[in-house]
């Protein structure tokens, strides 16, 4: 069976794009692992898969490359734009549905091999039923977790995907290992991205990332925004930031306007080609 692909990353933070009417019919979770195996697949942190949508231009169903199904990615979803862009050459805009929400993207300008693209994320949620997250709080804000021997402080919080942002003072402990951890945590039915932050100054945060289903990646959409969102609330940060990823940065807008998230960065065409599974 031939799949074609176009691949994208963001920052490190890569993705196989390819077309629902495209796939097999074997399920998209298996596809997801196999082809994303580095070493007998093509390679990649995850698959974007598009399919045509009721409600907006198209719609995104994203796998992270163990399988599990991602309910939204900031990168994944400005990916998208930009294998749309390379279609339709004239449209710059676009609404995505992704996971349960619609979100609108535009592809801003072109920097060398880069493309900037920029996203609405929709509104955060600390509800901790939209992570879901087992717990006798209704929401947890720079609280104290713990997770057997390791014991954190964090918050706990949805921006269309679940998510715990770590505070640190610096990364010289082991985070890999506490993300880990965090992952797989039973009070996190569904697994759940973690974020370790340093805040440098009022517009500027250092973020290491920790994604559910694949481990550590060079950035992430919805880390961004999730880190952002978490220091603001405790009054650490201002709403316009830049988020330093090990792979460069992220810009992050929470809009006081209407508490919409907005995310702007580079992507960057790697290759296409096909699948032969």
């Amino acid at each position: 069976m031939d799949i074609r692909f176009a691949k994208y990353h963001a920052l490190g933070n890569d993705f196989l794009v390819i077309e629902r009417r495209l796939s097999p019919g074997r399920k998209l979770w298996a596809l997801a692992c196999d082809i994303c195996n580095r070493h007998s697949g093509v390679g990649a942190d995850g698959v974007v898969c598009v399919s045509p949508s009721r409600v907006a231009d198209f719609r995104l169903d994203i796998y992270n490359a163990d399988g599990g199904w991602a309910e939204k990615s900031g990168n994944g979803i400005r990916i998208a734009a930009v294998w749309a862009t390379r279609r339709r050459p004239r449209r710059k805009q676009f609404i995505v549905e992704c996971g349960d929400s619609t979100n609108k993207v535009w592809v801003a300008d072109k920097s060398g091999k880069d493309i900037v693209v920029s996203a609405e994320l929709g509104q955060p949620n600390f509800a901790v039923t939209s992570l879901p997250m087992k717990t006798n709080s209704s929401c947890v804000i720079n609280g104290i977790l713990k997770f057997g021997k390791i014991r954190v402080r964090g918050t706990c919080l949805s921006v269309g995907n679940p998510h715990v942002v770590v505070p640190m003072d610096d990364f010289r402990s082991d985070w890999m290992a506490i993300g880990a951890v965090i992952e797989h945590a039973p009070i996190f039915p569904r697994g759940t991205n973690v974020e370790f932050v340093r805040v440098v100054n009022r517009r500027k945060i250092e973020v290491m990332e920790w994604e559910r289903g694949v481990g550590p990646t060079g950035s992430s959409g919805t880390g961004a925004a999730a880190a952002v969102v978490a220091m603001v609330v405790q009054g650490r940060i201002d709403r316009t930031v830049a988020v330093q990823f090990p792979a460069g940065v992220l810009q992050i807008n929470w809009r006081a306007s209407d508490n919409v998230i907005e995310l702007t960065g580079p992507v960057t065409f790697v290759s296409q080609g096909v699948y032969r599974h």
